[in-house]
């Protein structure tokens, strides 16, 4: 996410005064240069605000949606994408009426997501808070290491199709991928400041829409090519998976579509970027309604197409699951525009969780030079480099968990279900609902209460389904697979 990271702009001062930066910021609607929280004004509108939200949105969970509408079937699986679009929508407008602690217009903001759940909630929900966003960061990082090693793959393999005219089966094992991707993702883990790399949030967007646009278009030639639309009204056939298989596949779809819509834990991070009058709640409104709906257009087309192209053959993974052959060259694009929006992702997501460890080891060591001390490194042409020997060997050890796992389970599409499922009614749902209860002091068994109550044991009913489903799924892949020897 890019963020409101380009903080760092240089105030209009025309007559090349000291300018006093002690101005009462505390007034309704602060200064001039200032918001009421004493931060420099911020900028953000419905459409920045709508594109963040977009670029969040919109990454490696698109692959899978063929394969999810596929086991659910063309009456199903559309209707399971939307309620999931509705659902998403309507608690991101409870999160965003949370930004603000009180009087909705000029109350004390919360910056983050766990300063919501402090501000409305407090006590142990913010421990459970974090701990689950913090397991599903790690999670998100496995399930990206395994991603892009299987794009990495899937140019290595098209080539190898296309040089062999399909004659070589071209087996890969995928761990020599992973680790490569592990030893970028140390690298770039060591850059102190990678959340001020505003760059990426635009590298990361192109990236997503490309490989996603590919996606979709490839879907359009393949019913144009062959002249039908494939699949049925009740998703795969019994014959191709057995009746058990086919309620656990169903399950995991669920998963898998809850993970294409994972973005409430960024909101009211987008939302701090957000100006105002009007109140960052209303725009963010709008913002929630634009992106939702021009992303669930874009899911329901990518997943319809994909199974209309497949039906019962559609790949868990879109772009890597050697549907389409040709044209090689276009598949070898859009497979590195996943590897590099990933290696950026992986950053984004992990960031939090570092900075989390980071600052804790801080404060409880504050003595240890291990842990504080910054060593200078000059750079010829560029800013010195920080380098903490705390943060090279905590992120290192981190990145090589994370990158052993996913050679212990590289299950794309299991992965990318468990965490949709794990990640869906704590984040998208629960806190949501109980902030917005306590911010509106919402009377125990009213009408409106109840409605809420109701939403939120449906969803969690769904996402203990789903992961279900997922785990089934995985179970499943270790019965005919062995550690460390995966090939594709």
């Amino acid at each position: 996410m890019a963020g409101n990271t380009a903080t760092k702009n240089h105030l209009p001062n025309p007559h090349n005064q000291v300018f006093n930066v002690s101005v009462d910021v505390n007034q309704q609607g602060g200064s001039k240069w200032f918001d009421d929280d004493g931060r420099i004004k911020r900028t953000g509108t419905v459409w920045t605000a709508s594109a963040h939200i977009i670029t969040a949105v919109i990454g490696s969970g698109v692959l899978s949606l063929a394969w999810a509408t596929a086991q659910l079937g063309w009456v199903a699986g559309p209707a399971v994408m939307f309620l999931f679009s509705f659902v998403t929508y309507y608690t991101s407008t409870l999160l965003s009426a949370c930004y603000r602690s009180g009087d909705p217009a000029t109350g004390k903001r919360n910056y983050t997501y766990t300063d919501a759940v402090r501000s409305n909630l407090g006590g142990a929900m913010v421990k459970i808070c974090g701990l689950v966003q913090y397991l599903n960061l790690f999670g998100v990082a496995i399930g990206y290491t395994i991603a892009s090693s299987i794009s990495m793959m899937a140019i290595k393999r098209s080539n190898c199709f296309h040089s062999s005219q399909g004659e070589n089966p071209c087996q890969i094992n995928s761990n020599p991928y992973m680790i490569a991707f592990g030893v970028v993702e140390i690298v770039f883990s060591q850059i102190p400041d990678f959340d001020q790399l505003w760059w990426l949030s635009i590298v990361a967007a192109v990236m997503s829409f490309t490989y996603s646009t590919i996606g979709l278009g490839l879907g359009i030639a393949k019913v144009a090519e062959t002249g039908k639309f494939r699949g049925t009204m009740t998703g795969i056939s019994i014959g191709y998976v057995t009746q058990t298989q086919k309620i656990w596949r169903s399950f995991q779809a669920l998963g898998d579509i809850a993970f294409a819509y994972s973005y409430s834990m960024i909101l009211i991070e987008i939302q701090d970027t957000v100006k105002s009058p009007p109140s960052e709640a209303k725009t963010m409104k709008k913002a929630t309604l634009v992106s939702v709906g021009v992303t669930t257009l874009f899911y329901m087309l990518c997943g319809c197409m994909g199974y209309a192209a497949f039906g019962d053959l559609s790949p868990g993974n879109l772009l890597t699951g050697f549907g389409f052959y040709n044209p090689y060259w276009l598949l070898d694009i859009a497979n590195a525009a996943i590897v590099i929006h990933l290696v950026g992702a992986y950053q984004v997501f992990c960031q939090p969780l570092f900075a989390f460890i980071e600052k804790n080891a801080q404060e409880r060591f504050p003595d240890s030079q291990f842990i504080t001390k910054e060593i200078r490194i000059p750079i010829p042409g560029f800013h010195s480099f920080r380098l903490n020997l705390f943060r090279l060997v905590f992120r290192t050890i981190f990145v090589i968990i994370t990158t052993v796992i996913s050679m212990l389970l590289p299950f794309f599409n299991d992965v990318v279900a468990l965490l949709g499922a794990l990640g869906f009614w704590p984040l998208t749902v629960y806190f949501p609902v109980e902030m917005y209860i306590a911010q509106k002091k919402i009377p125990k068994w009213s009408t409106k209460w109840l409605c809420l109550q109701i939403l939120s044991v449906a969803c969690l009913i769904i996402s203990i389904t789903a992961a279900a489903g997922s785990i089934a799924g995985v179970v499943l892949d270790l019965k005919s697979y062995k550690p460390f020897s995966t090939t594709y």
